[in-house]
Order: structure tokens, then C-alpha cells, then sequence
């Protein structure tokens, strides 16, 4: 479903992703994983198109996404749920999962029904608190506001930096029962993660970071067991 090829990237002169290939196939959950500042969140933000690459390809089912804006990528059905979830505060849970839906065409008022109804399936803690403000919600609730808003556009393939990221334990553990959700729901994930244990429990394969590259990839038992991923994460 995703496929990056020797992608190089970074911000203005400061080179940051140096080479980097990785694939993700339709239905699978793979984890990217190291350290910070190694390039994960660069990574991301360039197959969503915030950045452009200056060498290399990112392709989505068939279509080169290098030229693409953000919003047209969206269309696409690629979703990103950033680090930090960044929500819309001062609105409504509602107001925030409607918005998901700018990036669909030929948006009607049916189509929000039945998004909001296969949401509120899936996640029924929004829909006990559809019209509280989002800021009244607890840090794990608004992790499942951030993903339940890619969904509202039809996410084939989502994209998730540190969704654990501050998250006390039970609330982590929500977390990962929530990725393995959408991977039941065969929506695709590749999932940025510093708790290598959580992105190795829910996912299939991961890839690990290091300076902008990539350095050890395989399956999560692979990866589990593997005296680099000891090295490199610590853990």
C-alpha cells in the first residue's frame, strides 16, 4: 500500500532522512521505531507532504505522492494523526469529527451520518461526550478524538507519531487496544512510537531509526528478541 524509496529530506539546508526505504502492505500494522530526533517525525511529515523530499518516492497504491499537497494526499485516503494529537480545543467533539471530513469530496449530510454512526461504533466513549468541548476531555479521549476524526475521512492508511506520548499506563493500554481496532477494521498503520513493547505488541513488522536511517527492520518477534533493538532503544 506504501511504498518509500530512497528518500532523502530535511529542513531548509539541514539534511535529516538520508535514504530512507520502507513498505507497508494493505491491512498490516508496522512500527517505526528509535530514539528522538533520528528522523521518525520528519519521515512522516514528508509522506504527508508538509515536507518535500529532495530525492527518492513515496507511492500510495500506484500514485506518486512527492508533488502532492497535504489536503490532496488526504484525499487519497492517507490519514495523520500527529504527536500531540492537536485537536481543535475550543470546539466540540462533533464539530472536531466533521472536520475530518474537508477532505472528502462530494461530502452530503448522509455520508456525515453514517461516518459519525461508524465511529461512534467503534469509539463509543465520543459518543457519550459529542457535544463537550474537547479540551474537557481526558488525554487518552482525545487520542481517540485525533483518530476517530482520520477515520471521519475514510482513512485507508493511517499515519500515527506518538500516540502514547504522555499517557499514563491504563490510558496507554486503551491506546493499544485502539490500534488493534483499526487493524481488525483492516485500515493500515504505520506507527511512529518511542514504547518499542506497545508498537511491538500491536504491530506486525517494524523498522528501526537511526540518524535519518534506516537500520534494522524485521518482524516484531524479530525485533523482540533482536540484540539491536536492545542497543538502539534500550530496551
Amino acid at each position: 500500500m506504501l511504498r518509500i524509496q530512497d528518500l532523502h529530506a530535511g529542513y531548509g539546508a539541514t539534511p535529516i532522512l538520508f535514504g530512507v526505504s520502507l513498505e507497508v502492505k494493505e491491512g498490516e500494522a508496522v512500527a517505526l521505531l528509535g530514539k528522538n530526533g533520528m528522523g521518525k517525525t520528519t519521515l512522516m511529515k514528508t509522506a504527508m507532504g508538509f515536507i518535500k523530499p529532495t530525492r527518492g518516492g513515496i507511492d500510495f497504491q500506484g500514485s506518486d505522492l512527492t508533488r502532492l499537497t497535504p489536503h490532496e494526499i488526504a484525499r487519497r485516503g492517507v490519514g495523520f494523526v500527529p504527536e500531540n494529537r492537536r485537536i481543535f480545543p475550543g470546539l466540540t467533539v462533533r464539530e472536531n469529527l466533521e472536520l475530518g471530513l474537508s477532505a472528502v469530496p462530494h461530502r452530503s449530510a448522509s455520508l456525515r451520518r453514517q461516518r459519525l454512526d461508524e465511529v461512534f461504533g467503534h469509539f463509543p466513549r465520543l459518543s457519550e461526550r459529542i457535544e463537550q468541548p474537547a479540551k474537557t476531555l481526558s488525554g487518552g479521549e482525545q487520542q481517540m478524538l485525533a483518530i476517530a476524526r482520520v477515520m471521519m475521512a475514510g482513512a485507508r492508511l493511517i499515519l500515527m507519531d506518538e500516540p502514547t506520548q504522555g499517557l499514563a499506563p491504563a490510558l496507554i493500554r486503551h491506546i493499544r487496544d485502539m490500534i488493534r481496532e483499526l487493524v481488525r477494521l483492516r485500515v493500515t498503520v504505520l506507527l511512529v512510537e518511542q514504547n518499542a513493547r506497545v508498537a511491538l505488541s500491536v504491530c506486525d513488522r517494524g523498522y528501526i531509526m537511526e540518524k535519518g536511517s534506516i537500520v534494522f527492520q524485521g518482524s516484531a518477534a524479530e525485533l523482540r528478541d533482536s540484540s539491536v533493538t536492545r542497543e538502539k532503544l534500550g530496551v
